[in-house]
């Protein structure tokens, strides 16, 4: 064991000295998947206790970002599709997302809150924990950390094409008019994370190779890193390599 461990401290000092000098991502975006599964291989009855143990990996990660210099991370705690999970499953989930959006706004955290996604959709309680947490942090200058909550791809844009025309039509634009004027830089400066770069690296944990929705106007361009470890056993050198990945490719927006 002390053998494998001082090997693998040797491959992340490597890997972190490879990335000296190279494009590194501005804002990283995480589908923390795998938690429920990580549970079940570990022999815990509770599906509840994967999702205790992946909140907590996530300030790890967060230390992870800001050691590269990293200035935005999104990290998906809960879509509007899991809000039709049974309410024994639901409730513990948000109650668990609650608790880690007040650890990440102590005042010992330098971190600056954003909670994107159709909060409207909690129960207000929660919704009030959320807004909380994100007020909190108002002031700070740290790492932008976006928690997507009740996010859902599609339905952002939904949200703000809708949000887009009834700005419109308050300044008196006809039905025309709005038509005429929508387009892709009209809806970019409605959505959630308006004002923030659009992710350059988007991870995703536990095999699945899949988006699910997650950031789908933002990520027209990023690059993709799919990591089979369930997000609990989400490692700093599987993170380091992710971010080699990413430094190594060609990134050619469509030219």
């Amino acid at each position: 064991m002390a053998i494998s461990n001082l090997l693998y401290r040797i491959y992340e000092r490597r890997l972190a000295r490879e990335l000296t000098g190279q494009p590194l991502p501005r804002h990283i975006g995480v589908m923390v998947d795998g938690n429920r599964r990580w549970a079940r291989d570990m022999g815990l009855t509770d599906p509840n206790d994967g999702h205790r143990a992946g909140a907590k990996h996530i300030e790890r990660f967060l230390g992870w970002c800001e050691e590269l210099g990293v200035e935005h991370v999104t990290i998906w705690l809960l879509s509007t599709e899991n809000l039709s999970r049974p309410k024994e499953q639901l409730d513990p989930l948000l109650d668990i997302i609650d608790e880690l959006a007040g650890e990440l706004a102590e005042d010992d955290q330098p971190w600056q809150l954003r909670m994107v996604g159709a909060l409207d959709l909690l129960p207000e309680e929660h919704q009030a924990a959320l807004k909380r947490a994100q007020q909190r942090t108002a002031d700070k200058r740290g790492m932008q950390v976006n928690l997507a909550v009740c996010y859902g791809g599609q339905r952002e844009i939904a949200d703000a094409v809708r949000s887009f025309i009834l700005e419109q039509a308050a300044h008196g634009a006809s039905l025309e008019e709005v038509a005429e004027s929508i387009d892709a830089d009209s809806i970019a400066r409605h959505l959630y994370m308006t004002g923030q770069p659009d992710p350059d690296l988007v991870i995703r944990t536990s095999g699945e190779q899949r988006i699910s929705g997650f950031l789908l106007w933002q990520s027209a361009y990023s690059e993709f890193y799919f990591c089979d470890s369930n997000w609990p056993d989400f490692r700093r050198v599987d993170f380091l390599r992710a971010v080699r990945s990413f430094a190594i490719r060609d990134r050619r927006y469509g030219k």
